[in-house]
């Protein structure tokens, strides 16, 4: 057998010649083995190794085997604990196995008997591995369109989508590039009444001028050349649900003309046909620009601003809500450490880096340098050596950001927001933070954080 077909097992006992026989034994049947004399080095190795089942003795010196298998139920909850016990100590077992352990079987135990229950609860602690990451795996199908923050600005954006993801109103969101302003917009759609029908994006910067009105509204075969057959354009392809124009103030005025007669008629002529078609959709627009000063300078129309611009959300910059960069960088490690297989964790000192750069791109420029990170990183933190050079270059910003506050203070604050989300549980909240469940102890000592 595989050792991946067969598994890790960790084997714990104080007896030298015990520990070396059943893991002989083991390794023979295809296993690989991991051994330790005390619960001590049992806990060291289950931090650095993926065990698949511990089997332990029941009595040991210092801390028992029933004390290791409370550990591993809190800390290691999917690991499977069998114990081997002598037979004055039954008693013991049979009440663990009342607490959660696996099996326990009588020294010497029969071997044969003993790999039968074995295979078995590696598989239990595979199919529950894998219901687990089927379960991330979902979780994050369902939060592709969801915003993460705790920042104020954050909190009002997710009240503002709560008020109005129902509504047929129109809505203008706008921000600086890389801000999420797609994301929110996916949030009203998929969270609304019309999340289950198209969501229909077009970025109207990256399709040519010459082009767009029949990305749009579609045409007919042979409405100009090189139009070989029919196309259905984006306005009734999103029919039924939401039509989301990603930098609209990216449109030529004519293609304006035609998309406010669109809106005030709900109906859609194709290039090239007499024929119109009903549509039925809600429209979300973003802008990076300033449409209002546009209008102004004649770029824009204001009848189509006022059509579009009903109810406008303002998304912040990454300068303005700093607080919040733990909590992304965290979100991001995460999501590239599973597509690498990787195991890492941010650094102090380039959380600290990350808390003073000015980020220009946003989002998608911290997402950018933590994926790059990721992929470099060959320890088991993320450090500056990782970093791109340009985040280390004096910046300059005209800019309001939020008010001004000390790396510690700001990493005060986040560690803060964490254990509230996660109701106090300092695992859950180090995982989100991105920190080891000593260093976020070690922060929260140096902090005076009373939890």
């Amino acid at each position: 057998m595989s050792e991946e077909s067969c598994g890790h097992i960790l084997v714990v006992d104080d007896e030298a010649n015990a520990r070396r026989v059943l893991s002989a034994i083991l390794s023979e049947a295809g296993y690989q083995v991991a051994e330790a004399e005390c619960a001590r080095d049992a806990k060291t190795l289950l931090r650095s190794l993926d065990i698949d089942v511990v089997i332990s003795d029941v009595r040991m010196p210092e801390e028992d085997g029933i004390e290791l298998h409370d550990y591993i139920s809190e800390h290691y909850p999917d690991i499977p604990v069998m114990f081997l016990t002598a037979y004055g100590d039954v008693e013991s077992a049979v009440s663990a196995m009342t607490k959660g352990a696996f099996y326990y079987f009588v020294k010497p135990p029969n071997y044969t008997d003993l790999k039968g229950i074995l295979s078995w609860a590696v598989d239990q602690r595979r199919l529950k591995r894998e219901l687990h990451l089927l379960r991330e795996q979902l979780g994050e199908e369902n939060q592709k369109y969801r915003i993460i923050g705790r920042h104020p600005e954050i909190q009002r954006i997710f009240e503002t989508i709560k008020s109005i993801k129902d509504s047929e109103s129109s809505v203008l969101i706008t921000g600086e590039t890389g801000t999420g302003k797609e994301l929110v917009a996916r949030a009203l759609h998929f969270e609304g009444k019309r999340g289950t029908k198209p969501f229909v994006a077009v970025n109207c910067a990256a399709i040519p001028k010459d082009l767009i009105e029949s990305e749009l509204f579609g045409h007919e075969k042979g409405a100009f050349t090189g139009a070989s057959n029919r196309r259905v354009g984006r306005v009734e392809q999103a029919s039924g649900g939401t039509l989301f124009l990603d930098e609209i103030g990216e449109l030529d005025l004519s293609v304006q003309a035609k998309l406010l007669r669109v809106l005030q008629e709900k109906e859609v002529d194709m290039l090239g046909s007499n024929k119109r078609v009903s549509v039925d959709f809600r429209l979300i627009s973003s802008t990076n620009r300033d449409l209002e000063e546009e209008v102004k300078r004649g770029h824009f129309r204001e009848d189509l601003f006022y059509r579009i611009n009903v109810v406008q959300i303002k998304v912040p910059s990454l300068r303005q809500r700093r607080s919040d960069i733990p909590i992304l960088s965290a979100s991001f490690v995460k999501e590239f450490c599973r597509r690498e297989n990787k195991l890492l964790a941010l650094s102090e000192r380039v959380l600290e880096v990350f808390q003073s750069y000015s980020w220009p791109g946003n989002i998608r420029q911290l997402r950018n340098v933590v994926e790059r990170a990721v992929v470099l990183a060959r320890g088991r933190e993320i450090t500056l050596q990782e970093l791109p050079e340009d985040l280390f270059a004096p910046q300059s910003t005209h800019e309001k950001a939020e008010p001004t506050q000390t790396i510690k203070e700001m990493e005060a604050r986040a560690i803060v927001e964490a254990l509230e989300a996660c109701k106090g549980n300092k695992s859950k909240a180090a995982k989100m933070l991105g920190l080891s469940r000593k260093a976020l102890y070690k922060r929260l000592s140096d902090y005076h954080i009373l939890t």
